[in-house]
């Protein structure tokens, strides 16, 4: 399924009436990094917030994506990775359209391989434990924007923004 073209800077610049907020670098140096074969994804959000536990990422990334993003706020762990290859690997056998992690990934050369966007801070050979903890469809905040399950996201390689709506067809 390929998705309609856009950059990010493009729409910001057609919608300046829009509540679009951008993804910002941080003061510290971290910034998203693109992992994935598809360099521009977007859909509407869903969030899981977890914290070196996969557990709901695996869950949610095994049900039906089509048109959507999963937003993983993990606290910006360098620990460990929330996302290999095969939980990638189902996301694109779901449908999903992409993955924003605020931690880490790895298998990072099976997943460039892959039809699915992927963002994250950075790679880490280290898998997480799971325990079976994470919250879904919780309101989060990392890189000066509020994600929320139901709102848009749009990434490329200019970076990544949110809105309230949806700017493009996907």
């Amino acid at each position: 399924m390929s998705l309609v073209p856009f950059v990010t800077c493009d729409l910001l610049d057609d919608h300046p009436d829009k509540d679009i907020q951008v993804v910002t670098p941080s003061l510290d140096g971290r910034f998203f990094k693109s992992y994935g074969a598809r360099k521009t994804f977007g859909g509407q959000i869903v969030t899981v917030k977890c914290f070196e536990d996969n557990s709901r990422v695996k869950e949610l990334l095994a049900t039906d994506g089509t048109g959507k993003v999963l937003v993983v706020d993990g606290g910006a762990s360098m620990r460990c990775a929330l996302m290999g290859d095969m939980i990638a690997e189902s996301a694109v056998k779901n449908h999903w359209n992409g993955v924003v992690i605020y931690g880490c990934v790895r298998d990072v050369d099976a997943i460039a391989e892959l039809d699915l966007g992927v963002h994250a801070l950075a790679a880490i050979p280290q898998k997480s434990h799971r325990k079976g903890i994470g919250e879904v469809d919780v309101n989060l905040y990392f890189g000066g924007v509020a994600f929320k399950s139901g709102d848009f996201i749009y990434a490329d390689n200019n970076g990544i923004v949110v809105a309230t709506e949806q700017l493009v067809n996907l």
